[in-house]
């Protein structure tokens, strides 16, 4: 049984990853498994992404097709849920509010909201607090959720400077968690879709294309996964952890 860190990365795109000119992005492609060409789900919108994330399944299972979360038409168990039924411990550090519907209530130990519109370092913020949380309680499940990079690509454009100074803010993040838990945590780090102009939300590659990098020792380093779904996350986490997904789930577990 291993513990896991999720990091989201909202809005980044493969070609943004690439292209904002962090150095750090050679070396994790160097020590994950990883896919610069995996799938999202459609319609390509944050809230529906992130419960076909944590729920393995696509929205038209389960619902969710804008950023207004409705109750679910049938139930089933997500990611945070399938942990505290096996007795273990999960931590959310967000900064866009809706963001809450991807857990139902009481399956969560701790929980750190900011509004990210109040600071542009939100994501550094976030980080600091989720290492705090880490270094002090060590959850078994932790999410990490860096919004700025899709603030910046709505108020300036998908793979403006602005944009990509942000995935470079949000990669020196993902590098301290890196570097600070990953002998102890096994680590994810992903984007829930892309974007174009100044939206996101239709089928088209922009939008649809993510990166995806998996860093522990059940994961060669280096290796570039193949046909890798977003759905795919949460078979992972919970193989990585000894729990047995639910049978509605529709992903497959990358763990060697």
């Amino acid at each position: 049984m291993e513990k896991v860190i999720l990091i989201s990365i909202d809005g980044m795109r493969p070609d943004g990853f690439l292209a904002c000119g962090n150095p750090y992005n050679e070396e994790l492609q160097r020590i994950s498994a990883h896919s610069l060409s995996a799938r999202t789900v459609w319609p390509s919108v944050t809230l529906p992404c992130h419960l076909s994330l944590f729920h393995s399944v696509p929205p038209q299972r389960h619902g969710i097709l804008t950023n207004t979360f409705v109750p679910f038409a049938r139930p089933l168990p997500g990611l945070f849920e399938v942990v505290q039924q096996n007795y273990m411990t999960s931590a959310m550090f967000y900064g866009w509010e809706p963001l809450r519907d991807v857990s139902r209530p009481s399956s969560l130990r701790w929980a750190d909201y900011i509004h990210s519109d109040s600071d542009p370092d939100t994501d550094v913020q976030f980080t600091d607090r989720c290492l705090w949380r880490i270094r002090r309680d060590k959850p078994d499940f932790v999410f990490l959720y860096l919004v700025q990079t899709d603030h910046f690509g709505h108020d300036c454009g998908w793979m403006s400077k602005e944009y990509l100074h942000a995935i470079d803010v949000a990669l020196d993040c993902a590098k301290r968690v890196i570097e600070e838990c990953g002998d102890e945590y096994s680590i994810i780090i992903t984007a829930d879709h892309g974007g174009h102009d100044r939206d996101h939300g239709e089928d088209i590659p922009e939008d649809m294309t993510i990166p995806q990098f998996y860093i522990g020792k059940r994961f060669t380093p280096g290796r570039q996964l193949e046909d890798l779904s977003i759905l795919d996350t949460a078979p992972t986490i919970a193989d990585l952890m000894g729990l047995r997904c639910p049978p509605e789930w529709e992903g497959k577990s990358r763990a060697e």
